[in-house]
């Protein structure tokens, strides 16, 4: 299937803020990314979505720079990653806002002083200054008046919305989400969801969201791009998406291999080719095959033999 990874420049006309080229990652012997090419643009929010083990992940910590790719090239906010000395790395990371999927916050500090440690640490801003900074992101996230609470005080939604107020610390112009909604009831998710696209219109910051949550996917995406085992299959607009999972029966006869795989995934159909290709032999050479589990004893037992 032909499908577009996004143009060479970003809609206002500028070089992508993120752009992948050719990206390759191994783990192992084992391919998790192949050959990924994919630009963000400014101003947009891209999801990036997949089952377990697509390599949706790998992709998220490579572009953060917390891996190094095998081979190909990453550049974010103008620099190319894969070369960048460690030294201006960490200045550009100072760009961009990562909320961790668990909130990742300090269980010692309060949710004021979590806020506040990015901006004691990488500026020399007064402490009024910095107050009054802390105070605008917590109003953001709508968590101003538990600024003094703990992290063990505060529910699951809470600390996404915090760790939140602490990925903006520094005014990023890259947001990435891990799996903002994971774990989260559905009305929270919802929250989020609306709070993520909130903050990307009020800001104009450029977010990507790493999820398989196809529900925030489909609230928040301008564009969507789709992984399975470590290989792209799409990076289209959001309608595009729509358009397959509403595709019926008779419309899905007519969909090439790709398009069909990424219909189930969207569906959440129980039937298809994910489910097949998981069946076509796959328990019979898992348990008969030449890759045995347990290499050594678990325990040495000790009752005579």
């Amino acid at each position: 299937m032909h499908t577009p990874t996004g143009s060479a420049t970003d809609s206002t006309g500028g070089e992508p803020l993120i752009s992948l080229r050719d990206v390759r990652k191994s783990f192992d012997g084992r391919a998790v990314l192949e050959g990924v090419n994919l630009d963000v643009r400014r101003g947009e929010t891209m999801v990036i979505m997949g089952g377990s083990g697509s390599g949706k992940s790998t992709l998220l910590r490579l572009i953060i720079g917390s891996l190094k790719p095998d081979s190909g090239s990453i550049r974010l906010l103008g620099e190319e990653t894969t070369t960048l000395e460690r030294s201006r790395f960490d200045e550009l990371r100072k760009r961009f806002g990562i909320l961790f999927q668990s909130g990742a916050l300090f269980n010692s500090m309060t949710l004021a002083e979590n806020v506040a440690l990015p901006i004691q640490e990488h500026t020399t801003l007064d402490r009024a200054i910095i107050d009054i900074q802390v105070k605008i992101k917590l109003e953001l996230v709508g968590l101003l008046e538990h600024a003094d609470k703990y992290p063990a005080q505060i529910s699951g939604g809470m600390k996404k919305r915090a760790g939140l107020a602490r990925a903006l610390a520094l005014d990023p112009d890259i947001l990435f989400y891990d799996e903002p909604s994971a774990g989260l009831d559905p009305v929270t998710s919802s929250q989020i969801d609306r709070l993520i696209s909130d903050l990307t219109r009020k800001l104009g910051v450029t977010s990507v969201v790493v999820t398989h949550e196809m529900d925030s996917a489909f609230a928040i995406a301008d564009r969507m791009a789709m992984f399975d085992r470590g290989r792209m299959l799409a990076v289209r607009e959001r309608d595009w998406f729509n358009s397959l999972r509403a595709a019926d029966d008779e419309r899905a006869r007519e969909l090439d291999d790709d398009q069909r795989l990424i219909r189930q995934f969207l569906r959440g159909d129980p039937e298809g080719p994910l489910t097949q290709r998981r069946q076509t032999g796959g328990l019979e050479r898992a348990l008969f095959g030449d890759n045995p589990l347990l290499h050594t004893p678990s325990i040495i037992p000790t009752r005579a033999t």
